[in-house]
């Protein structure tokens, strides 16, 4: 029985499906759900960025997770919630966050690359199932 499901969105196409399973995941189980939007900008990138960009940057990571927990509700979820992590390798930084919280299932999404693009790009989906510690579903 899952009872502590996270869902990794950043409002792309893929994760919004993500987001979707995750709740109707959330609701058969009757488990906790919460979103987590990774950022890449540290405190160090940050420093050195252009406010304008950070401004709009945590607006639409803000953005993202409202829509994500707005879902989650109007699905009829009491038990959602939705964070913000920082980290230079967002794969990593998921793990970590799943880990350290005793999430016992991660959701993501992802855009299936395969070949040059998915050696070029790596694939954040690829090293979290090859990585965490929980269950890992991948939605396309």
């Amino acid at each position: 029985m899952l009872k502590n499901l996270l869902c990794a969105t950043d409002g792309s196409k893929a994760s919004m499906k993500a987001v979707e399973f995750a709740i109707k995941l959330a609701k058969l189980e009757n488990a906790a759900l919460t979103f987590v939007t990774i950022s890449t900008h540290t405190g160090d990138s940050m420093a050195h960025a252009h406010l304008e960009v950070d401004a709009a940057s945590e607006e639409q990571i803000n953005k993202e997770l409202q829509i994500a927990e707005k879902q989650a509700k109007a699905a009829g979820l009491d038990q959602v919630r939705s964070i913000k992590a920082y980290g230079s390798n967002i794969a990593a930084t998921l793990i970590d966050y799943a880990e350290s919280n005793h999430h016992d299932h991660l959701i993501t999404g992802s855009v299936g690359r395969t070949g040059v693009s998915r050696l070029l790009m790596g694939s954040i989906a690829y090293e979290v199932v090859s990585k965490a510690h929980c269950p890992v579903t991948i939605v396309r």
